[in-house]
């Protein structure tokens, strides 16, 4: 169209396909990868694995209580995190903003957690 207006052509910039996802998880992880880093808190690969096999369902209530429990221990002065409830824990790593692990209340009774300097309550 701006060639036949102005009669010059614009170079054409190379366009990157990516390939079609594999099925709707890796789609859907995507998606809520780009999501969440946009939200100030992220999921490694690891943890949404693991949340997935674990039939954890993150949903923006529990990003909304992740943000809020990283936000308090950074006040304190905290690195790496247990953040837990009830039914579900999960290990944060303070400065990079991002989930490293989730577990479920199964096996939350048998775990030991080492390296972390701080707990919160969801």
């Amino acid at each position: 169209m701006i060639e036949r207006i102005s009669g010059q052509r614009q170079p054409q910039q190379a366009v990157q396909h990516r390939p079609a996802a594999a099925g709707g998880f890796e789609a859907a992880l995507q998606q809520e990868l780009s999501r969440q880093a946009a939200d100030g808190v992220a999921f490694s690969k690891h943890a949404m694995s693991r949340a997935e096999e674990r039939g954890i369902e993150i949903t923006p209530s529990l990003i909304d209580q992740l943000k809020g429990s990283m936000v308090r221990a950074q006040a304190k002065g905290a690195t790496n995190i247990l953040a837990m409830d009830t039914e579900k824990a999960f290990i944060i790593n303070v400065p990079s903003a991002k989930v490293i692990t989730a577990i479920t209340q199964d096996e939350m009774k048998d775990s030991v957690f080492t390296n972390i300097d701080g707990a919160v309550f969801l």
